[in-house]
């Protein structure tokens, strides 16, 4: 991302306000970003298919030793999107102080299932490795994402090495996420592929492969409901017309047998995303009183 276009991007969210708290004038406000924040954009983590997966690191200035860190992972159905697109949902963690990585990953255009899941474990391991340079506390890593990259949050912090979707990138174990913030993700893949919530992005990113429901199973957080995972807050509209809100009761329902701390968040009559700020302020409300029930930096 060109400084000029973090530029606007910044000048203009900061105009809308935030959820967090009243901010100040748009143009003060961005100072104050650049001052507290060094941003070292689209470093390339990976590597695969002729592709350069790349990341963006938003460390704070005048910090000493390691600092809570979220990585967030942008939705587009597995088939579009950009990292660019992440900053409204960036910018209230900047404002508690926290480092931020934000994700890209190959998209069903230039790889299908299962690399996105594969590139969002190698930036998991990027970031353990490089933690140190960039003030990365590796023992307090939240992982979010919307929809498709609710999923990947989701498999990000629930997929263990022993499963071997992380043999693209080997190196230093992967780090215990301490939190996921899944923002409406598919916790069922399969589940998008045929019948009645059949969806096209789904197909498009398993394609016609004749193990595709083997591969689904394997990619779908659900399968990897056990205790002691980190816990998990759901953001999740009941008429959701994307990605059903099924898929969040049934990942509580889970949850709640294996004894992981979770919670579900519940958007009365919410579509995907798009709420209002009303709702973004009561969403944004419950994550930060979600990190501090689960011993995490709500605040600077």
């Amino acid at each position: 991302m060109s400084k000029t276009i973090l530029s606007i991007a910044v000048l203009s969210l900061a105009a809308s306000g935030s959820a967090f708290a009243q901010l100040s004038p748009a143009a003060t406000w961005a100072a104050q970003f650049a001052n507290n924040y060094a941003i070292t954009p689209n470093i390339t983590y990976l590597v695969a298919n002729n592709y350069e997966a790349k990341l963006d690191v938003y460390a704070r200035r005048n910090t000493t030793g390691p600092q809570p860190t979220l990585i967030h992972i942008h939705g587009g159905g597995w088939t579009g999107g950009t990292k660019e697109s992440a900053l409204p949902f960036m910018m209230p963690w900047f404002e508690m102080g926290w480092n931020v990585v934000n994700v890209e990953y190959r998209l069903a255009k230039v790889s299908l299932a299962p690399a996105a899941v594969e590139d969002c474990l190698c930036a998991l391991r990027w970031i353990a490795a490089n933690s140190t340079q960039y003030n990365l506390d590796t023992t307090r890593l939240v992982v979010t994402g919307d929809s498709a990259g609710g999923h990947l949050a989701l498999t990000t912090g629930m997929i263990p090495e022993s499963a071997g979707l992380d043999r693209q990138c080997p190196g230093v174990p992967l780090p215990k996420i301490a939190a996921i913030v899944n923002w409406y993700g598919i916790t069922d893949v399969g589940d998008l592929l045929d019948g009645p919530n059949r969806r096209s992005f789904a197909v498009a990113w398993l394609s016609s492969k004749p193990d595709r429901e083997e591969i689904a199973k394997r990619l779908s957080p659900l399968t990897y409901v056990r205790p002691g995972l980190p816990p998990v807050l759901t953001i999740h509209g009941d008429a959701d017309p994307t990605v059903p809100y099924t898929h969040a009761l049934r990942l509580q329902e889970a949850l709640e047998k294996a004894g992981v701390p979770h919670q579900l968040l519940t958007i009365p009559g919410g579509k995907h995303g798009n709420f209002n700020p009303d709702e973004r302020l009561k969403v944004f409300s419950t994550i930060r009183e979600f990190l501090t029930k689960n011993h995490l930096p709500a605040q600077n």
